[in-house]
Parts: C-alpha cells; sequence; structure tokens
C-alpha cells in the first residue's frame, strides 16, 4: 500500500475549493469503505475467489487507496499546517487499517473474528473523515483541546497522589487486587514497591508542592491560550495559528516526564531540570502567543500573570534543590 508522505503537496496553479476538496475526501474515503466490504465479504467464505478475481478485487482496493491520497496531497500548505497534520493523520488510519485487512484475510482462514475486527478498524477509519476540522483554526481548536486534556489528565494524577500521599495511588489496589489469590511475598509481583525507596521522603513532598503548582499553571496557559484561539483566532491567519499549536504541542509532553519525574525515588536534579525544561516551554508559548493576532492587547492581557507565576514555581523549585547543584 502506498503512504502519504509528510509535507507533500500537489503543485497547481488552481484556486484552491475548499468545498469540492471536501467533497472528494468523503467520496475518497466511501470508496475505500465500499473496497473494503467487498474484500471482506468475498474472502470470508468459500469457495475463494479465482485468481483473477482476487486480482480484481486487489487492484480495486489499492486503487481506492490511491485515491484518497491524491486527496490529500491536494490540499495546499497555505491552508495550514495543522490542517494537513489531521487529514494526513485520518488518511494514514485508513491506508494502515487497509494494509491490515489484507494482511488478516490473506494468512487466516475463512470467517475468521479477525477479518471482522480488521474490516471495523477500516470502515470507523473511513467514518471519521467527515468529522475532521474543515479550517486551520478548527483544527488548532481541536489539537489544543487534546493537549488540554492530556495535561488536565496528567494534573488530576499528580493531585490524587498527593493528597493520598501515595505516589502509587490507584497502582497498588489494581495489583492486589490481580493478584489476591496470590498467596506468595509481594516482592514477588513485578512492579509492587517493595522498600522505602518507593515511598516520598519529607524533603520529595516538599519539592512536590511547587511541582503540582507547575502542573496547574501548564493547564491554565493551554485553556487561556485555547480560548483565546477560540474567540480572537482568525481563519486567515493560518500561519500564527500554526506556531500556537506547535509550541503548544510541546506542553503536554513536558508535563509527562515531570511527572514521571516525582515517581520515587525521586532524583531531585532531575525534577530541577525538568521543570526548568517546562518553564521554558511555557514561556515560549505565551510569547508566541502574546506577539500572535490572538491577543489583541498584549499590555493589558492576562500572560504577564501566567509568567510570574510560572518564574514563581520555578524559583521555589530552585530553593529546594540548590544543594542538589552545589554537591
Amino acid at each position: 500500500m502506498p503512504r502519504p508522505l509528510v509535507g507533500e503537496a500537489r503543485e497547481t496553479t488552481k484556486e484552491f475549493d475548499r468545498e469540492t476538496f471536501w467533497r472528494r475526501l468523503r467520496e475518497a474515503a466511501m470508496a475505500v469503505s465500499r473496497a473494503a466490504t467487498t474484500l471482506t465479504e468475498v474472502f470470508s467464505r468459500l469457495p475463494l475467489p479465482s485468481p483473477q478475481e482476487t486480482q480484481k478485487f486487489s487492484e480495486q482496493a489499492h486503487a481506492a487507496i490511491k485515491a484518497i491520497i491524491a486527496v490529500y496531497y491536494s490540499l495546499p500548505k497555505d491552508q495550514g499546517i495543522t490542517l494537513r497534520k489531521l487529514v494526513r493523520s485520518a488518511t494514514l488510519d485508513i491506508v494502515d487499517g487497509m494494509a491490515q485487512l489484507v494482511e488478516v484475510l490473506y494468512i487466516t482462514p475463512t470467517q475468521s473474528p479477525e477479518n471482522l475486527i480488521s474490516y471495523n478498524s477500516v470502515w470507523e477509519a473511513c467514518q471519521q473523515v467527515p468529522r475532521i476540522p474543515r479550517d486551520n483554526k478548527a483544527a488548532a481548536l481541536s489539537v489544543l483541546t487534546k493537549s488540554v486534556d492530556l495535561v488536565k489528565d496528567a494534573h488530576e494524577e499528580m493531585e490524587q497522589a498527593v493528597e493520598e500521599c501515595d505516589p502509587y495511588y490507584g497502582l497498588l489496589s489494581d495489583i492486589e487486587e490481580d493478584n489476591s489469590d496470590n498467596h506468595g511475598d509481594e516482592e514477588d509481583i513485578l512492579g509492587y514497591p517493595s522498600n522505602r525507596d518507593s515511598y516520598w521522603s519529607e524533603e520529595d513532598q516538599e519539592l512536590i508542592i511547587p511541582c503540582l503548582a507547575l502542573v496547574r499553571a501548564s493547564k491554565a496557559c493551554l485553556k487561556k491560550i485555547r480560548l483565546s484561539v477560540a474567540e480572537n483566532g482568525k481563519k486567515d491567519q493560518v500561519a500564527q495559528l500554526d506556531d500556537i499549536v506547535d509550541i503548544s504541542d510541546e506542553i503536554s509532553p513536558s508535563v509527562d516526564d515531570l511527572v514521571l519525574s516525582i515517581y520515587p525515588p525521586v532524583c531531585h536534579l532531575t525534577v530541577r531540570i525538568n521543570c526548568a525544561k517546562l518553564v521554558s516551554v511555557l514561556k515560549k508559548a505565551l510569547e508566541i502567543t502574546k506577539a500572535s493576532h490572538v491577543t489583541p492587547q498584549p499590555e493589558d492581557s492576562w500572560i504577564p500573570l501566567l509568567i510570574n507565576a510560572v518564574d514563581h514555581c520555578m524559583n521555589r523549585i530552585k530553593e529546594l534543590t540548590q544543594h542538589e547543584v552545589e554537591s
């Protein structure tokens, strides 16, 4: 199966017609879905198709895949990189799903449950096409919303663990439940904490407080950036929207790195480094947002307040980890 490449776009002198593009993409997805249905039906029962019929069905599936990739390539970069990434991701889901279906039909017996599972993957991927955002602003909001949700989940997990004074909150109860019939030693259970290094010291707990505040500030930054894009973002300012999304997309992975580093045994220097990386990403995201059209009055905005909050957290973290730097 061919695969769409990153950044590829067909050069054309024709003016881009958005409605025509989305109609063609929907039609191409429907054609792939029909090809998947045909393949599943004819190769899931006996007698199997003849070699000539097999070639015909395979060529139809291949043509459908090439057609939807061609539609993706017709989306110009000036419509927004964020939008193109979402369209490419949806296209890849369809291509990969069809490739998996063909492989399963080739190696598994007729009427295998795997046939239906693989077919459903293709069908669901095709059904997602009409749900793709139609312009770069909508695409940006979609990506930012996902980032907000990821950081929110990380913050809630961290907050719950702190409240319970249990770094493995939720994990141990699952392990104990899964191994309720195991009468062996706890040390034999993979992942079960078996020494004091599996718990927070008083110094760890003191350091976690500003770390939690920094994660909370990260969530607030993303929510405010998303709100600014929603209220003030302009569809024709694709480059600025792409810049905001690109830097904001780095916040969630940076939060994850920080959250992972506070699990015991805690290395305070590693926590400090991860906090500094997160602060750098947050400040860059806020500065890019401040300089863009989504912040019409940057001098009166919420951005300086969040920068001050982030700096306050980082300064406290530096104080609590200074001995690690000097040792």
